[in-house]
């Protein structure tokens, strides 16, 4: 059962006639009257009656409502994907890292929605790895994350860099490592550290770059909000490495410090790669096709 044969159905009970629904369908007579003998033989039965005028059966009068529900299902389907290939999708959801949604994203949506009135869009604050997998189950059509080469390598991943950034300290006005403008690493790993929770990008950054300096990273809290990383720092005891991004309140607040890493030897000249992130955005294959999320890549 094919849908043209469908198609063809239901012209030929809505003007009554073969030749006018061949007209209708825009097909030879005789390719009608095949779609409706291959209609009736996968169905076993006759569905119009054969005379001057084409009068349904008893058959056809109960199949006819289904089957103009499925020829408008399908007007209905192709009309959408139509309107989603033209850029006239209805929302465009995105999943962004918290830090971003205050500083990185404010302007770029704000030009998205000058250029798509029509686009709904929505975006939810995530950890990287949570952003990443909503992507692949399909719940959102973009992600804005800390690269993870892990989660990003499938075929259908599209990832465009959107920028690096490096990495600073995060202290109390008073923390001893305040006195630094650049926070040797011999100094940084003595203390213990509020960091982000697991699934975050942060948190593996940073444990990995204590890995490889064969040192213990001291982590005493884990937190999952900017204000919360601030309002514990602000104690005086727990320090924290965040990205530039999210740092943007702290530095407006005279009871915190911010100082830059140096290199891995001790004080001296600052190493700008000592720790920084990358920040990327993530779309599949198939949404890349469609002008609204192609339009912030």
């Amino acid at each position: 059962m094919r849908l043209e044969q469908l198609q063809a159905f239901l012209a030929i009970a809505q003007t009554g006639s073969f030749q006018q629904a061949a007209r209708t369908c825009g097909v030879t007579q005789s390719t009608i009257s095949r779609q409706i003998q291959a209609l009736e033989a996968d169905l076993g039965i006759e569905l119009f009656h054969r005379t001057s005028h084409a009068k349904l059966t008893l058959a056809g009068e109960r199949l006819i409502p289904r089957v103009r529900k499925i020829c408008q299902e399908w007007q209905t389907a192709t009309e959408e994907l139509a309107d989603l290939i033209a850029g006239k999708q209805p929302e465009l959801c995105i999943a962004a890292i918290h830090s971003l949604c205050g500083s990185y994203l404010p302007p770029v949506l704000q030009k998205f929605c000058r250029d798509y009135p029509d686009v709904q869009l929505r975006v939810t604050s995530l950890g990287s790895d949570r952003a990443l997998k909503v992507l692949k189950d399909g719940l959102v059509d973009l992600a804005i994350v800390m690269n993870n080469r892990f989660l990003t390598t499938g075929r259908e991943m599209v990832v465009e860099t959107l920028y690096d950034e490096p990495i600073e300290v995060l202290t109390a006005a008073n923390h001893p490592l305040a006195q630094y403008e650049f926070v040797p690493w011999s100094e940084l790993i003595r203390y213990p550290q509020v960091v982000f929770k697991d699934g975050y990008g942060m948190q593996r950054l940073v444990q990995d770059r204590f890995e490889r300096m064969e040192a213990k990273l001291q982590a005493a809290l884990e937190v999952n909000t900017l204000d919360a990383f601030r309002g514990v720092v602000r104690q005086g005891e727990l320090i924290a490495l965040l990205p530039q991004s999210a740092l943007v309140e702290a530095r407006q607040d005279p009871t915190l410090a911010i100082r830059s890493l140096a290199g891995n030897s001790t004080g001296g000249v600052p190493d700008s790669s000592s720790l920084t992130r990358r920040v990327v955005m993530v779309t599949t294959q198939d949404r890349l096709q469609i002008p609204a999320p192609s339009q912030l890549l």
